[in-house]
Parts: structure tokens; C-alpha cells; sequence
């Protein structure tokens, strides 16, 4: 019975993965809850196993007041424990090996954060995935999958272990397949130089299902880095690539230089130029025009992967932009800055040299003035110009003559057509002396046309008198009829 027993023991043994000593150890706890279940037996006592001959002990003490055990040992083992017993026996060993299993799942796993595992998707929903590991399963949350590369149920994929939970129902497993770690881990599958410690991955920035960049350095100077990563015709990176789902990979070289290494990190777009203010850990990057765009990336992907990768802070500019700077800041103007009031709210111009604020309006003011001074430098000869000259002021009549003008021409109305005539010849003449300067043919014309409206006028006005006449003529003899 002892060696069908120990037989029993040790196929269990090795069917769990269990040694024979905690296989034994849990039998002992086992047999132990079971007599104390049993009537009248002792509260302090305990259980022996002879492996050789499997012969099976009860021992027990007594218990003073304060529950501390006393006295001999008492051997009190039962001449059989019964069904019971045994039923309780084989209830507890079972509980016992499902607990070394759990915790010997667990130590396995427990020293592996971050490494990568391969696992076969075994379920999907819009919270995780589950991942079959083989002896234990792996939880891949949502927030840790590439919505770009969704895997089906029944595919293979690699994933790198974040965390691993201790749980009542075993270890849990936490992957992710977005963490940069994963990149480090599928270089060093399928890049030796990089298992072998002769290039080392400095720094990876990520951006999952969309573009991963990575600086490599080499410890031995016969080895290229980029080159080993790349593998023959792109062999390697290849592999890489498809394991993520055709997410692009940009390998960079590292350089301790960070004026290099922040313009190679902006591959595969060309750098003309880096300038770097240690002070703020800001890095400006001018490129050609026809570069600012792939500089950029995509709503400024490249830009923000090379900051991550790096660690400065990238400004790329154009040269354009900094042509259009540098004509700027050449151009002088008035030191100040804008300030709120704190008592009204109201904005003020602080100037530079600590006088005292002015207000919005007093600014305007100001800077009234100044362009109206500008303008009036300006117009300075204009004014000289308006002026009239001596030519012709000479030219216009004088004062005394424009009324005896005007008596002229009162007298010639109330005169006979003939003083009507030597009127329009005297306006002829007035006019003919004030444009004689400026317009000689003018004058010609006037005295033309004076002389033919004139007889014209008279033989009119005459024409008018005799009518005038032989009416008035008429009326007369009316009268007298």
C-alpha cells in the first residue's frame, strides 16, 4: 500500500509540475484538517509523513490558558479516519496543488516585466483581448492595442508584458502591444549584434500603427549600427515591420553631438542648419523651403517623434521665415510693452526706460503727432508753391478798377443801344487785359466774338424800340376814338 502510494504521489507530481516535497507537505496539511474535524480530538496537533514507508502520524499537545502548548507529545493518531475524513482529505489536496500551481505561474512570470511573449488571440471584445500563453492566459486591454492592426481570433502575435498581477483566481498578465519596449524587444529577436551587446538602442519614440523612430549606437567601430538593424536588402527591419502591422521604422544613428544628432533626428527631411539655446533646451532647425513640410510630417509627426527622441525642443523654421526675422528685428522700434491697470482694467504703455505709463489715448496722441510732424516736413515746399507769383498778381486787376467796371455797366443799361455796344467793347477790354498773360489766344477769340454779337445786339435793340413805337402809336389813336 505504501509504494502504490508514493507511486500515486510522485505521477501526480510530475503531472503538475509539483516537487514530491510540497506534494507531500500538502497531504499533511490535508490529513491534518481532517482530524481535527473529527470527535474529542486535540485542538494543538499535527501530521507526519514517512516517505519511504508512507506511514502516516498523529501528534498532539495540550494547550494551557493563555493557548500556548504544554506538556509531552501525545501520539493520537486514529486507527482510521474514516469517509469523512477522507473526503475532506482529498477536498483540501486538491485545493492545495491548485495553490502551488497558481503561485509557481505567478513566480514564473513575476521576474519578466518587460520582456515579450508570443500568444495565440483566443477572445476579442471592445474591452481586452485574451491571449493564450500556453499554461496561462494574458490580458491585452484596449488602451494597449493598435486600433490600425485589430488581431482575429487564432493569430499569433508578439506582445511585451507591462505588469503582472497576484489575483485570488492565479496571476494576471498584463501586455501591451503600443509600448516603445516592444520595438527594443523585436530588434533584439532579430538583430544579434543587438542580443550581443555590440549595438545598443539608445533612445525609441513612438507613435503606435503609425511611425516608430530609434537611435542606435555601436560599441565596436567595425560594426555600423544602421546597417545591422537594416540587415541585408532590409531583411531585418522587415520582419519587424510586419509584426507590427507595416508601422514605419525610421533608424537613426546616435551621436553625443546635439547639434548632429537633432538633425539626423529629423530624418529623412535635409537640415541645413541647428541652433540650440542650452538655457531653455530649445533647438531651432532652419531647413530649405521646399523641406519645412516633410520637417514637419504630418500634422507634425516627424517634429514631435525627433523631439522625444532627442529631448530638445524643436523649432524648424524655413529660410524664408528666418529672412523675413532678421528684416524685422533690424527695423527700430519703440521699447514698451502693453500693461493692464489694475485699479481700471484700462490698457497703458509701460515704456522701457521706467517712466510713467501713459493710457491708450495718450499713446494714440502721441503717435498722432509724431506722423503729423513727419508730414508737415514734408509739405513744406508745397505751401511755397500756393503762393501766388508777381506775374500774377500783376496780371489781376485792381481793386479801384472792378467797381468803375461796374458803373460802366450800370450806365450802358440805362443808355441808348449804342452805349450798349461801347459797354460790351469796354468788358472785352477789361477781360482781355486780366488774361493777356495767361491765355493771348483767348483774348483774340473774345474780341471776336465781341465783335460780332455786338452789331447783333444793337440792330436787336433797335428792332425792339420801333415796335415799341407804333404800338404806343396805336394806343393813342385808341384813345382819341
Amino acid at each position: 500500500m505504501s509504494n502504490e502510494m508514493t507511486e500515486a504521489l510522485q505521477a501526480l507530481a510530475e503531472d503538475r509540475g509539483i516537487s514530491i516535497d510540497k506534494l507531500f507537505g500538502i497531504m499533511a496539511n490535508a490529513l491534518e484538517s481532517a482530524y481535527k474535524r473529527m470527535p474529542d480530538s486535540f485542538e494543538y496537533a499535527w501530521v507526519t509523513i514517512d516517505p519511504s514507508t508512507f506511514d502516516i502520524r498523529v501528534f498532539a499537545q495540550e494547550l494551557d490558558e493563555e493557548g500556548e502548548p504544554f506538556g509531552p507529545e501525545l501520539d493520537v493518531t486514529p486507527d482510521s479516519f474514516g469517509r469523512i475524513a477522507a473526503q475532506t482529505t482529498k477536498q483540501i489536496l486538491t485545493q492545495g496543488i491548485r495553490e502551488v500551481e497558481r503561485e509557481m505561474k505567478y513566480e514564473e512570470y513575476a521576474g519578466r516585466e518587460g520582456d515579450i511573449v508570443t500568444g495565440i488571440v483566443q477572445q476579442t471584445d471592445s474591452r481586452y483581448t485574451l491571449l493564450d500563453l500556453g499554461r496561462v492566459e494574458a490580458l491585452l486591454p484596449q488602451a494597449e492595442q493598435v486600433s490600425m492592426g485589430r488581431s482575429e481570433g487564432g493569430n499569433r502575435v508578439k506582445a511585451y508584458i507591462v505588469e503582472v498581477r497576484r489575483t485570488a483566481k492565479g496571476p494576471q498578465i498584463v501586455v501591451s502591444r503600443t509600448h516603445p519596449g516592444l520595438i527594443k524587444r523585436l530588434f533584439e529577436l532579430e538583430v544579434p549584434e543587438i542580443a550581443d551587446g555590440i549595438v545598443e538602442i539608445k533612445a525609441c519614440a513612438r507613435e503606435p500603427g503609425h511611425r516608430t523612430k530609434i537611435s542606435v549606437w555601436s560599441n565596436d567601430p567595425n560594426v555600423d549600427p544602421v546597417g545591422a538593424c537594416v540587415g541585408a536588402r532590409g531583411s531585418r527591419v522587415r520582419m519587424v515591420v510586419n509584426e507590427l502591422n507595416g508601422e514605419k521604422v525610421d533608424i537613426i544613428p546616435f551621436s553625443e553631438d546635439p547639434y548632429e544628432f537633432v538633425a539626423k533626428a529629423l530624418s529623412p527631411a535635409k537640415v541645413k542648419e541647428v541652433r540650440i539655446d542650452f538655457d531653455t533646451a530649445t533647438a531651432e532647425v532652419i531647413v530649405p523651403d521646399f523641406q519645412l513640410s516633410l520637417a514637419i510630417g504630418k500634422e507634425g509627426q516627424n517634429a514631435r517623434l525627433a523631439h522625444r527622441l532627442t529631448g530638445w525642443r524643436i523649432d524648424i523654421k524655413s529660410e524664408t521665415q528666418i529672412a523675413e526675422e532678421a528684416a524685422y528685428k533690424s527695423e527700430e522700434w519703440a521699447e514698451g510693452e502693453w500693461i493692464v491697470d489694475p485699479e481700471t482694467g484700462a490698457q497703458m504703455w509701460q515704456p522701457a526706460d521706467g517712466s510713467p505709463a501713459i493710457s491708450a489715448e495718450q499713446w494714440n496722441a502721441a503717435t498722432a503727432g509724431e506722423t503729423a510732424e513727419v508730414v508737415d516736413a514734408g509739405d513744406g515746399g508745397g505751401e511755397a508753391a500756393d503762393e501766388p507769383t508777381d506775374a500774377e498778381t500783376a496780371s489781376e486787376p485792381e481793386g479801384d478798377e472792378a467797381p468803375a467796371t461796374d458803373g460802366a455797366d450800370a450806365d450802358s443799361d440805362s443808355s441808348d443801344d449804342s452805349d450798349a455796344s461801347n459797354d460790351s467793347d469796354s468788358e472785352g477790354s477789361v477781360d482781355e487785359a486780366t488774361d493777356a498773360e495767361d491765355a493771348p489766344g483767348e483774348s483774340a477769340d473774345a474780341d471776336a466774338d465781341a465783335a460780332e454779337d455786338a452789331p447783333g445786339e444793337s440792330a436787336d435793340a433797335d428792332a425792339d424800340a420801333a415796335e415799341d413805337a407804333e404800338d404806343a402809336t396805336d394806343e393813342g389813336g385808341d384813345e382819341e376814338e
